[in-house]
């Protein structure tokens, strides 16, 4: 165990390398062996932190799965990758589990270069339908079974419903597992939802489909004629009870459950019966997210999908120091969009998916009228506030910058071309940390930058970000853009009153005559911790705030670089296209020469760790811009 750390696996679960010793066992030892592994996930994620509730929801399920099928060989996609904690304990991770999400240690999601057992990286939602449908395309020639495991809310985004409309047209073995627990992050919301609790709470329903059941388990004695008379009872049963026809089988899919999740050896039953059924499938299971750990089953599910580090035995959340600090700038979007919707009656929110990690949620509670989460559906949310904004309503669109790459096209197509004035708070710029490559909001800048009518802009604080939502509900401002990191900013009384900031118009931070620093958004405050090293060195370092890469200050970059023949650019955004791109444009389109140095995220997928450790290793800490100061300027460092 990593650093020496004692973790109880339990008996069986000591045992289980592979899935291969979990097949050797007999039926009734799964129900041990679930128990084990959800204690030796709530063990580790206790004293490490990481997600939590969603892979306590399918350990019976994981089981089940790596006992019926042949994995690797049969192939298994997980969908939202968060429920896969068990999958990896199980396929040969399980000393490694206590190094989930930490620097150089495992993923938080499946990940195709860490083992063969994840078959498909995942970290966004809604993925695996599309995914288990290509290779089991690919594979229709040999004997593998593809499974997709969808939950968590991603079967509310419409990658999902694309998918299963191309899967039921296809003749491949292909079975989809339904993990529905009315939940994503937040409670699940959409028609869909409520369709699955409608057939997953109706009692005659459940107790015609029983008998049923029993009568196709029985099938097989009485030859194909029979198959096709219970055929045409079961389509009977389900249109009499849920309605003219059941949506799944009207997409040419068999429909089957729901069933309890939670009950192992059922699920090996009827995953074994399922298996042998060739064509399209999908297996409805119920479960309960967080079961077995009754704080999380019981308690608020939202705060118990990941809850950072807690007590096991109590069940108490450690928070740590409790001395007054800087907010984060998720509070301040939170309480701010309320402040100004209580001015400006226009102002409406929306998310997909993300009320609560935005902190639209307070939105939602005291403007319930005014607050929309859309459901996991990135591109839905940007149209449906395209919507709104032709109406003459303000929409802010929180949209945490990776989701955002998922609705590029709807920025584009339904929002700038059109000029409408919607408002796109993007939430996780730069590096978060423990989620990784696939959460790092790197590309935002570069890929917002290059569309006409944006405004792009990013705040060096909670104050500044306050005053840039204020701007941003000006009138005919058209698409505006505030990307701002997650977690914590700098300045602990940030209640002040609203500034307007003049669009494209950056600050001087502080004077300087030997070189100038300009940053964008948050790294700023890393300039600004530099100068007292570069100070005792005896460097003056100009610094700039620029505020906005588009449009960007060119008047402001006039007097720099007839200033300064030394610049160093300063984002948490990728190096390609970004903020550092754009000052170089305007050197080369304006003649100007100097000694350009760029920092911020190289061309590579950033893996997961801390905020600190990323930075550090992509190179634009304070460290970092102290080092290069001195490399501009060819000077060492006498500190």
């Amino acid at each position: 165990m990593e650093n020496g750390e004692n973790y109880v696996l339990g008996e069986l679960l000591e045992k289980i390398n592979t899935p291969d010793d979990l097949r050797k066992l007999e039926k009734k030892q799964l129900n041990q062996v679930s128990n084990e592994l959800r204690q030796y996930i709530v063990d580790v994620v206790s004293k490490k932190g990481g997600h939590f509730g969603a892979s306590l929801g399918v350990v019976e399920l994981t089981v089940a799965l790596h006992y019926c099928f042949n994995t690797p060989h049969d192939q298994l996609v997980w969908d939202v990758g968060h429920q896969a904690y068990g999958h990896k304990i199980l396929t040969g991770r399980k000393y490694l589990f206590p190094s989930n999400r930490i620097y150089k240690g495992l993923s938080g999601f499946p990940k195709r270069s860490e083992s063969v057992y994840d078959t498909f990286g995942v970290g966004h939602s809604s993925t695996s339908i599309s995914a288990a449908l290509g290779m089991a395309i690919a594979n229709k020639e040999n004997d593998k079974q593809h499974i997709a495991v969808i939950g968590d809310g991603a079967m509310t985004a419409g990658m999902a419903f694309e998918a299963l409309n191309h899967a039921g047209a296809e003749k491949t073995n292909l079975l989809i597992i339904l993990n529905d627990n009315c939940m994503s992050i937040d409670p699940a919301v959409g028609a869909l939802k409520e369709y699955l609790t409608d057939i997953s709470t109706s009692y005659t329903y459940n107790k015609a489909k029983n008998k049923l059941w029993k009568l196709l388990g029985k099938i097989s004695r009485f030859g194909s004629s029979a198959q096709k008379i219970a055929k045409k009872i079961e389509g009977a049963v389900k249109s009499t009870v849920l309605g003219e026809s059941n949506y799944f089988e009207s997409l040419n899919f068999r429909y089957f459950g729901p069933i309890n999740g939670h009950d192992v050896e059922h699920l090996v039953t009827v995953l074994n019966d399922i298996k042998k059924i060739p064509g399209p499938k999908i297996l409805h299971c119920i479960t309960k997210k967080g079961k077995g750990y009754e704080p999380a089953e019981t308690g608020d599910s939202t705060k118990w999908h990941a809850p950072g580090l807690f007590d096991k035995k109590t069940g108490e959340i450690i928070t740590g120091n409790k001395k007054k600090s800087p907010p984060k700038y998720q509070d301040v979007f939170g309480e701010t969009i309320i402040e100004l919707a209580e001015k400006n009656t226009q102002i409406i929110g929306v998310t997909p998916a993300m009320l609560s990690g935005s902190s639209l949620n307070k939105m939602m509670s005291r403007m319930p009228d005014r607050t929309f989460d859309v459901g996991i559906a990135e591109q839905h949310a940007v149209t449906f506030s395209a919507g709104l904004a032709t109406q003459n309503k303000l929409p802010f669109c929180n949209i945490y910058s990776t989701f955002m790459q998922r609705a590029y096209d709807q920025l584009i197509h339904d929002v700038a071309i059109q000029n409408l004035n919607v408002v796109f708070c993007l939430d996780r710029g730069g590096l978060v940390g423990a989620d990784g490559p696939t959460h790092h909001g790197v590309y935002d800048i570069a890929y917002l930058r290059c569309i006409p009518n944006m405004i792009v802009s990013s705040p060096i604080n909670e104050i500044e970000l306050r005053n840039l939502m204020y701007t941003a509900q000006k009138p005919n401002q058209g698409p505006f853009a505030i990307r701002y990191p997650r977690g914590k900013g700098v300045i602990v009384d940030w209640k002040k009153e609203f500034k307007e900031i003049a669009v494209g118009k950056g600050e001087m931070i502080q004077k300087g005559k030997d070189l100038a620093i300009l940053s964008i958004g948050h790294p700023g405050n890393f300039a600004i911790n530099a100068q007292k090293t570069l100070k005792d060195d005896g460097i003056s370092a100009a610094h700039y705030n620029m505020r906005f890469v588009k449009p960007i200050d060119e008047g402001l970059l006039h007097k720099i670089f007839k200033k300064f023949d030394r610049i160093l650019t300063i984002e948490d955004g990728c190096l390609q296209g970004g903020f550092g791109s754009a000052i170089l444009e305007f050197m080369a389109k304006n003649n100007y020469s100097a000694k350009v140095k760029m920092l911020g995220i190289p061309d590579k997928f950033v893996s997961h760790g801390t905020q600190k450790e990323l930075y550090a290793e992509c190179f634009y800490d304070e460290d970092a811009i102290i080092k290069s100061t001195y490399k501009l300027l060819d000077k060492v460092s006498t500190s």
